[in-house]
């Protein structure tokens, strides 16, 4: 029987850990066990699972964000097989063993039928596309799961219920743990994807997750420094200089809505955490390009030109997208 170690932060109240952690538990056709990581968890959810059978607590004594939160449970695990799962998401039964179903030496990760919560027949994320310029978001929010029945390749598996081969993640060397929190699924995918290994969406591995959009100061800080990060360490020196014009009026953009919207602080931030830290930027791209054995040219499908976020508040005006995707089916010509 495949042996499968799941990952699980806890922060904050975390009201869904225990039903989470004893779903996993519960999963059939592996042998399953838990590494339980208190990134900071203000309820007493911890503390109610510390002797159950088959969890193995983790205490670092900080919240470590998520990337590096998920890094220390992997090193702790015994599984041949890794799960991450969100401690605010609750796996059927089966669905732990039909994503392992899909591990092979052509796969990198394997991302879930995430629905919501509250209406397991609706989608939260059948995967998630990624923009040109490193936008990422939730695939298929608000569809009918119906909508999204197949196996399928996607540029990047949602973190909230990802499973990928032990091996193959130490390989890839993890998350990026400077992230913090914010892109880093993102980040670790398209590494995959530059390795040679598909990302693989799984219809019938049904996962509920107790979704909830928000936005704060430090959340709008670390999505826009982690995306120019992403972009600045991941595409390819020509595929960079192809989408630098657009970059720049898309980063003036965001900042203008920053000032509008209140947040131009920690916009601003972000950019300043990238200038101060250039030599580890440099650092970091290198080490993602020497690894890489996949050209850029072979991704560009992966990513899309179009912004379809799905969430109210979010909807990018039609001329924009139009402009966008345009200019991405030239641009990707020249990668």
């Amino acid at each position: 029987m495949p042996t499968l170690t799941a990952v699980i932060l806890a922060w904050g109240d975390e009201p869904v850990l225990e039903e989470s952690v004893h779903a996993v538990l519960a999963s059939e056709g592996l042998d399953v066990d838990v590494v339980l990581v208190d990134n900071g968890c203000t309820s007493d959810a911890v503390a109610r699972l510390r002797d159950v059978p088959g969890v193995t607590l983790v205490e670092p004594g900080e919240n470590l964000g998520f990337a590096g939160g998920c890094n220390l449970g992997a090193r702790q695990a015994s599984g041949a097989n890794l799960a991450f799962v969100n401690g605010d998401a609750v796996v059927r039964p089966d669905a732990l063993a039909r994503m392992v179903d899909h591990l092979d030496e052509s796969v990198g990760l394997v991302s879930a039928s995430l629905r919501l919560y509250d209406d397991p027949d609706t989608i939260n994320s059948a995967g998630n596309p990624v923009h040109y310029l490193g936008l990422s978001w939730a695939g298929g929010l608000g569809d009918p799961a119906s909508q999204h029945a197949e196996v399928a390749d996607v540029a990047s598996a949602t973190g909230a219920a990802t499973v990928c081969q032990a091996d193959r993640f130490a390989e890839l060397g993890g998350f990026y743990e400077t992230m913090f929190a914010y892109c880093e699924d993102t980040e670790l995918s398209l590494r995959c994807w530059q390795r040679g290994w598909r990302v693989v969406y799984v219809p019938d591995a049904v996962v509920l997750h107790r979704y909830e959009f928000s936005r704060n100061p430090l959340k709008l800080y670390l999505v826009e420094r982690n995306r120019d990060l992403l972009l600045l360490t991941v595409l390819a020196s020509r595929t960079l200089a192809l989408v630098a014009i657009p970059l720049v009026a898309f980063e003036l953009a965001v900042l203008a809505l920053a000032v509008k919207d209140g947040w131009a602080r920690q916009k601003l931030a972000g950019w300043w955490w990238l200038v101060r830290h250039a030599g580890l930027v440099r650092r970091r791209r290198r080490e993602v390009q020497g690894a890489r054995r996949v050209p850029d040219s072979a991704l560009v499908p992966l990513l899309t030109g179009d912004v379809t976020p799905g969430v109210p508040g979010l909807d990018v005006p039609p001329i924009l997208r139009r402009i966008s995707r345009a200019y991405w089916a030239a641009a990707s010509r020249a990668v």
